[in-house]
Protein backbone atom coordinates (compact mmCIF):
# COMPACT_ATOMS: atom_id res chain seq x y z
CA UNK A 1 0.00 0.00 0.00
CA UNK A 2 1.57 3.40 -1.24
CA UNK A 3 2.35 5.66 2.21
CA UNK A 4 -0.21 8.40 1.32
CA UNK A 5 -2.93 6.19 1.11
CA UNK A 6 -2.28 5.18 4.60
CA UNK A 7 -4.24 8.05 5.64
CA UNK A 8 -7.40 7.90 3.90
CA UNK A 9 -7.68 3.99 5.33
CA UNK A 10 -7.58 5.34 8.42
CA UNK A 11 -10.14 7.99 7.69
CA UNK A 12 -12.27 5.21 6.82
CA UNK A 13 -11.78 2.88 9.89
CA UNK A 14 -12.15 6.05 12.15
CA UNK A 15 -16.07 7.13 9.99
CA UNK A 16 -17.29 3.43 9.62
CA UNK A 17 -19.77 4.03 12.47
CA UNK A 18 -21.08 6.75 9.41
CA UNK A 19 -22.11 3.96 7.37
CA UNK A 20 -23.34 1.74 10.39
CA UNK A 21 -25.74 4.10 11.94
CA UNK A 22 -26.86 4.86 8.50
CA UNK A 23 -28.01 1.45 8.38
CA UNK A 24 -29.80 1.57 12.09
CA UNK A 25 -32.00 4.51 10.67
CA UNK A 26 -33.46 2.76 7.56
CA UNK A 27 -33.37 -0.37 9.11
CA UNK A 28 -35.49 1.14 12.22
CA UNK A 29 -37.56 3.13 9.75
CA UNK A 30 -38.36 -0.15 8.02
CA UNK A 31 -37.74 1.43 4.51
CA UNK A 32 -36.56 -1.61 2.61
CA UNK A 33 -39.99 -3.04 3.76
CA UNK A 34 -41.96 -0.57 2.14
CA UNK A 35 -40.17 -0.02 -1.11
CA UNK A 36 -41.05 -3.97 -1.70
CA UNK A 37 -43.87 -3.09 -3.78
CA UNK A 38 -41.60 -0.90 -6.25
CA UNK A 39 -39.38 2.53 -5.77
CA UNK A 40 -40.40 5.48 -4.41
CA UNK A 41 -39.84 9.21 -4.06
CA UNK A 42 -38.58 10.00 -0.63
CA UNK A 43 -41.52 12.19 -0.07
CA UNK A 44 -43.55 10.09 -0.24
CA UNK A 45 -41.68 7.48 2.25
CA UNK A 46 -41.44 9.85 4.71
CA UNK A 47 -45.01 10.67 4.45
CA UNK A 48 -44.90 6.95 5.43
CA UNK A 49 -42.48 7.10 8.19
CA UNK A 50 -43.42 10.23 9.77
CA UNK A 51 -39.85 12.00 8.91
CA UNK A 52 -38.49 15.38 7.24
CA UNK A 53 -38.36 14.56 3.21
CA UNK A 54 -35.02 16.76 2.87
CA UNK A 55 -33.44 14.81 5.65
CA UNK A 56 -34.58 11.43 4.74
CA UNK A 57 -33.45 12.19 0.95
CA UNK A 58 -29.88 13.11 2.34
CA UNK A 59 -30.01 9.25 4.33
CA UNK A 60 -30.76 7.06 1.55
CA UNK A 61 -28.58 9.19 -0.91
CA UNK A 62 -25.72 8.30 1.34
CA UNK A 63 -26.99 4.77 1.61
CA UNK A 64 -27.14 4.81 -2.45
CA UNK A 65 -23.50 5.46 -2.72
CA UNK A 66 -22.53 2.56 -0.84
CA UNK A 67 -25.04 -0.25 -2.32
CA UNK A 68 -27.89 -0.47 -0.25
CA UNK A 69 -30.53 1.12 -1.84
CA UNK A 70 -30.48 2.95 -5.43
CA UNK A 71 -31.81 6.32 -6.83
CA UNK A 72 -33.04 6.00 -10.21
CA UNK A 73 -33.82 9.10 -13.02
CA UNK A 74 -37.00 9.83 -11.55
CA UNK A 75 -35.33 9.95 -8.10
CA UNK A 76 -37.28 7.70 -7.06
CA UNK A 77 -34.98 4.88 -4.20
CA UNK A 78 -35.35 1.36 -4.99
CA UNK A 79 -34.12 -1.87 -3.55
CA UNK A 80 -30.48 -2.93 -3.90
CA UNK A 81 -29.09 -6.77 -3.60
CA UNK A 82 -27.68 -5.51 -0.02
CA UNK A 83 -30.96 -3.71 1.13
CA UNK A 84 -32.86 -6.35 0.09
CA UNK A 85 -31.31 -8.15 3.84
CA UNK A 86 -33.06 -5.06 5.81
CA UNK A 87 -36.67 -6.57 5.03
CA UNK A 88 -37.77 -8.10 7.98
CA UNK A 89 -39.73 -10.74 5.79
CA UNK A 90 -36.90 -12.79 4.18
CA UNK A 91 -34.67 -15.25 5.18
CA UNK A 92 -31.29 -14.37 6.74
CA UNK A 93 -32.83 -10.74 7.40
CA UNK A 94 -30.24 -8.37 9.12
CA UNK A 95 -33.12 -6.04 9.77
CA UNK A 96 -33.04 -6.70 13.54
CA UNK A 97 -29.11 -7.04 13.88
CA UNK A 98 -28.89 -3.81 12.20
CA UNK A 99 -31.63 -2.45 15.19
CA UNK A 100 -29.43 -3.73 18.01
CA UNK A 101 -26.33 -2.73 16.61
CA UNK A 102 -27.42 0.99 16.40
CA UNK A 103 -28.92 1.39 19.75
CA UNK A 104 -28.01 -0.87 22.96
CA UNK A 105 -25.00 -1.73 21.42
CA UNK A 106 -23.84 1.31 19.99
CA UNK A 107 -24.72 3.11 23.36
CA UNK A 108 -22.02 0.68 25.16
CA UNK A 109 -19.30 0.95 22.63
CA UNK A 110 -19.71 4.95 23.41
CA UNK A 111 -18.29 3.90 26.63
CA UNK A 112 -15.79 1.35 25.85
CA UNK A 113 -13.27 3.30 27.80
CA UNK A 114 -15.24 2.60 30.84
CA UNK A 115 -14.64 -1.20 30.00
CA UNK A 116 -10.65 -0.49 28.98
CA UNK A 117 -10.55 1.50 32.47
CA UNK A 118 -12.00 -1.50 34.77
CA UNK A 119 -12.72 -4.34 33.07
CA UNK A 120 -16.38 -4.17 33.74
CA UNK A 121 -19.24 -4.29 31.30
CA UNK A 122 -20.08 -0.82 29.69
CA UNK A 123 -23.99 -2.09 29.47
CA UNK A 124 -24.30 -2.34 32.89
CA UNK A 125 -22.97 1.34 33.24
CA UNK A 126 -25.49 2.86 30.27
CA UNK A 127 -28.16 0.65 31.21
CA UNK A 128 -27.66 0.04 35.36
CA UNK A 129 -28.91 -3.79 34.76
CA UNK A 130 -27.01 -6.56 32.92
CA UNK A 131 -27.77 -7.07 29.83
CA UNK A 132 -30.45 -10.53 30.11
CA UNK A 133 -32.05 -8.16 32.85
CA UNK A 134 -32.77 -5.88 30.56
CA UNK A 135 -34.13 -7.83 27.66
CA UNK A 136 -36.48 -9.55 30.15
CA UNK A 137 -37.41 -6.64 31.18
CA UNK A 138 -38.20 -5.14 28.02
CA UNK A 139 -39.92 -8.09 25.77
CA UNK A 140 -39.80 -5.83 22.69
CA UNK A 141 -35.82 -5.93 22.99
CA UNK A 142 -35.81 -9.63 23.63
CA UNK A 143 -37.63 -9.93 20.33
CA UNK A 144 -35.23 -8.27 18.29
CA UNK A 145 -32.29 -10.11 20.20
CA UNK A 146 -34.41 -13.16 19.13
CA UNK A 147 -34.39 -12.12 15.66
CA UNK A 148 -31.14 -10.76 15.44
CA UNK A 149 -29.39 -14.14 16.94
CA UNK A 150 -31.45 -16.22 14.44
CA UNK A 151 -30.11 -13.72 11.54
CA UNK A 152 -26.96 -14.61 12.67
CA UNK A 153 -27.40 -18.28 13.22
CA UNK A 154 -29.11 -18.94 10.31
CA UNK A 155 -26.06 -18.32 8.37
CA UNK A 156 -23.97 -20.52 10.30
CA UNK A 157 -26.35 -23.72 10.92
CA UNK A 158 -25.73 -24.63 7.55
CA UNK A 159 -21.64 -24.42 8.14
CA UNK A 160 -22.24 -26.51 11.38
CA UNK A 161 -23.99 -29.34 9.94
CA UNK A 162 -21.65 -29.27 7.10
CA UNK A 163 -19.07 -29.52 9.30
CA UNK A 164 -20.15 -32.46 12.05
CA UNK A 165 -21.89 -35.61 12.04
CA UNK A 166 -24.78 -35.68 14.10
CA UNK A 167 -25.68 -38.80 12.93
CA UNK A 168 -26.05 -41.40 16.25
CA UNK A 169 -27.24 -38.46 18.68
CA UNK A 170 -30.52 -39.83 19.75
CA UNK A 171 -31.58 -36.86 21.88
CA UNK A 172 -29.66 -33.15 21.31
CA UNK A 173 -30.09 -31.05 24.29
CA UNK A 174 -29.74 -27.06 23.12
CA UNK A 175 -29.42 -25.63 25.99
CA UNK A 176 -29.58 -21.53 25.83
CA UNK A 177 -31.02 -22.21 22.53
CA UNK A 178 -32.93 -18.76 22.58
CA UNK A 179 -36.26 -19.09 19.69
CA UNK A 180 -35.86 -22.56 19.34
CA UNK A 181 -34.44 -21.64 15.59
CA UNK A 182 -31.17 -23.60 16.22
CA UNK A 183 -32.98 -27.07 17.54
CA UNK A 184 -35.65 -26.45 14.68
CA UNK A 185 -32.94 -27.38 11.83
CA UNK A 186 -31.04 -30.08 13.91
CA UNK A 187 -34.59 -31.84 13.62
CA UNK A 188 -35.56 -31.23 10.18
CA UNK A 189 -32.34 -32.42 9.12
CA UNK A 190 -32.16 -35.99 11.21
CA UNK A 191 -35.80 -36.87 11.12
CA UNK A 192 -35.22 -39.64 13.78
CA UNK A 193 -33.51 -37.64 16.37
CA UNK A 194 -35.23 -35.71 19.40
CA UNK A 195 -34.48 -32.78 21.19
CA UNK A 196 -34.66 -30.64 24.54
CA UNK A 197 -34.44 -26.56 24.27
CA UNK A 198 -33.37 -25.72 27.26
CA UNK A 199 -33.41 -22.03 28.31
CA UNK A 200 -35.31 -19.00 30.49
CA UNK A 201 -39.06 -19.27 31.00
CA UNK A 202 -39.63 -16.11 29.13
CA UNK A 203 -37.96 -17.29 26.39
CA UNK A 204 -39.22 -20.85 26.40
CA UNK A 205 -42.39 -18.99 26.10
CA UNK A 206 -41.44 -17.09 22.92
CA UNK A 207 -39.71 -20.40 21.57
CA UNK A 208 -43.13 -22.58 21.67
CA UNK A 209 -44.93 -20.77 18.86
CA UNK A 210 -41.82 -21.32 16.70
CA UNK A 211 -41.70 -24.87 17.59
CA UNK A 212 -45.26 -25.44 17.11
CA UNK A 213 -44.83 -23.75 14.11
CA UNK A 214 -42.83 -26.00 12.62
CA UNK A 215 -44.44 -29.30 13.78
CA UNK A 216 -41.73 -30.34 16.15
CA UNK A 217 -43.62 -30.58 19.06
CA UNK A 218 -43.86 -34.22 19.65
CA UNK A 219 -40.13 -34.14 18.41
CA UNK A 220 -38.75 -31.28 20.78
CA UNK A 221 -38.88 -30.68 24.86
CA UNK A 222 -39.38 -27.38 25.81
CA UNK A 223 -37.99 -27.05 29.55
CA UNK A 224 -37.55 -23.54 31.71
CA UNK A 225 -34.73 -23.34 33.58
CA UNK A 226 -31.93 -21.95 34.30
CA UNK A 227 -28.05 -23.31 33.20
CA UNK A 228 -26.48 -21.68 36.81
CA UNK A 229 -28.98 -23.64 38.69
CA UNK A 230 -29.26 -26.73 37.02
CA UNK A 231 -29.46 -28.71 33.56
CA UNK A 232 -31.79 -31.10 32.25
CA UNK A 233 -30.45 -34.79 31.92
CA UNK A 234 -31.69 -37.53 29.42
CA UNK A 235 -29.57 -36.22 26.45
CA UNK A 236 -26.79 -37.90 25.01
CA UNK A 237 -25.06 -34.69 23.47
CA UNK A 238 -25.37 -31.20 24.80
CA UNK A 239 -25.16 -28.06 22.39
CA UNK A 240 -24.27 -24.62 23.52
CA UNK A 241 -23.60 -22.16 20.44
CA UNK A 242 -22.27 -18.49 21.71
CA UNK A 243 -23.55 -19.65 25.04
CA UNK A 244 -20.14 -19.94 26.82
CA UNK A 245 -18.57 -16.92 25.46
CA UNK A 246 -20.83 -14.58 27.03
CA UNK A 247 -19.54 -15.50 30.56
CA UNK A 248 -16.20 -15.19 32.60
CA UNK A 249 -14.27 -18.20 33.50
CA UNK A 250 -16.17 -18.75 36.90
CA UNK A 251 -19.42 -18.59 35.61
CA UNK A 252 -18.44 -20.55 32.25
CA UNK A 253 -17.44 -23.09 34.55
CA UNK A 254 -20.79 -23.27 36.80
CA UNK A 255 -21.95 -23.84 32.92
CA UNK A 256 -19.79 -26.84 32.18
CA UNK A 257 -20.24 -28.64 35.35
CA UNK A 258 -23.76 -28.33 35.06
CA UNK A 259 -23.62 -30.16 32.10
CA UNK A 260 -20.96 -32.32 33.24
CA UNK A 261 -23.17 -33.83 36.17
CA UNK A 262 -25.91 -34.97 34.00
CA UNK A 263 -23.81 -36.32 31.05
CA UNK A 264 -23.18 -40.04 30.87
CA UNK A 265 -19.60 -41.39 29.97
CA UNK A 266 -21.05 -41.96 26.04
CA UNK A 267 -22.24 -38.09 26.02
CA UNK A 268 -20.54 -35.68 23.81
CA UNK A 269 -20.44 -31.83 24.67
CA UNK A 270 -20.45 -29.65 21.69
CA UNK A 271 -19.69 -25.85 22.19
CA UNK A 272 -19.80 -23.76 19.06
CA UNK A 273 -17.98 -20.83 19.16
CA UNK A 274 -14.76 -18.41 17.92
CA UNK A 275 -11.52 -19.57 18.50
CA UNK A 276 -9.30 -17.15 18.91
CA UNK A 277 -6.13 -17.47 16.80
CA UNK A 278 -2.31 -16.62 17.09
CA UNK A 279 -0.76 -13.54 15.31
CA UNK A 280 -2.02 -10.42 13.86
CA UNK A 281 -4.52 -11.98 10.91
CA UNK A 282 -7.77 -10.54 10.93
CA UNK A 283 -10.44 -12.52 12.43
CA UNK A 284 -13.75 -11.60 13.76
CA UNK A 285 -13.69 -13.00 17.09
CA UNK A 286 -11.12 -10.29 17.72
CA UNK A 287 -13.15 -7.47 17.89
CA UNK A 288 -16.10 -9.91 18.92
CA UNK A 289 -14.46 -10.31 21.75
CA UNK A 290 -14.44 -6.93 22.67
CA UNK A 291 -18.30 -6.67 22.52
CA UNK A 292 -18.62 -9.52 25.10
CA UNK A 293 -16.26 -7.13 27.31
CA UNK A 294 -18.56 -4.58 27.44
CA UNK A 295 -22.22 -6.18 27.29
CA UNK A 296 -22.31 -9.84 28.80
CA UNK A 297 -19.09 -9.52 30.35
CA UNK A 298 -18.04 -12.68 28.91
CA UNK A 299 -14.76 -13.01 26.21
CA UNK A 300 -13.52 -15.11 23.17
CA UNK A 301 -10.90 -17.67 24.06
CA UNK A 302 -7.85 -19.42 22.64
CA UNK A 303 -7.68 -22.96 21.97
CA UNK A 304 -5.30 -23.25 25.20
CA UNK A 305 -8.42 -21.77 27.11
CA UNK A 306 -10.75 -23.93 26.22
CA UNK A 307 -8.82 -26.40 26.94
CA UNK A 308 -8.10 -25.35 30.13
CA UNK A 309 -11.37 -24.48 30.79
CA UNK A 310 -12.72 -27.70 29.64
CA UNK A 311 -10.30 -29.79 32.23
CA UNK A 312 -11.48 -27.64 35.19
CA UNK A 313 -15.10 -28.46 34.45
CA UNK A 314 -14.33 -32.47 33.96
CA UNK A 315 -13.50 -33.00 30.54
CA UNK A 316 -11.20 -34.01 28.11
CA UNK A 317 -11.30 -31.36 24.95
CA UNK A 318 -11.10 -34.08 22.17
CA UNK A 319 -10.82 -31.54 19.09
CA UNK A 320 -11.88 -28.65 18.05
CA UNK A 321 -13.31 -28.28 14.34
CA UNK A 322 -12.85 -25.15 12.06
CA UNK A 323 -16.39 -24.66 10.01
CA UNK A 324 -16.78 -22.35 7.12
CA UNK A 325 -17.95 -19.41 9.16
CA UNK A 326 -15.17 -18.05 12.12
CA UNK A 327 -16.98 -20.98 14.30
CA UNK A 328 -15.56 -24.11 15.66
CA UNK A 329 -16.71 -26.80 16.84
CA UNK A 330 -15.26 -27.74 20.41
CA UNK A 331 -16.01 -31.31 20.96
CA UNK A 332 -15.59 -32.82 24.64
CA UNK A 333 -16.22 -35.73 26.38
CA UNK A 334 -16.12 -36.88 30.70
CA UNK A 335 -12.60 -37.33 31.30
Amino acid sequence: MKENALPQQLDQMITSYWVSQSIYAAAKLGIADLLVAGPQTAELLAAATSTHAGALYRLLRALASVGIFAENEQHEFELTPLAEYLRSDVPGSKRAIALMSGDEQFQAWSEIIYSIQTGKTSFDKVFEKPIFEYLSDNPDKGQIFDQAMTGIHGRETGDILNTYDFSGIVTLMDVGGGNGSNIVNFLQNYPEMKGILFDLPQVIERAQPHIEQAGLTDRCQLIAGSFFESVPADADAIFLRHIIHDWDDEKALTILRHCHSVMSENSRLLVVESVIPEGNDPFPGKFLDLVMLMIPGGKERTAEEYEALFEQAGFKLTRIIPTESALSIIEGIKA
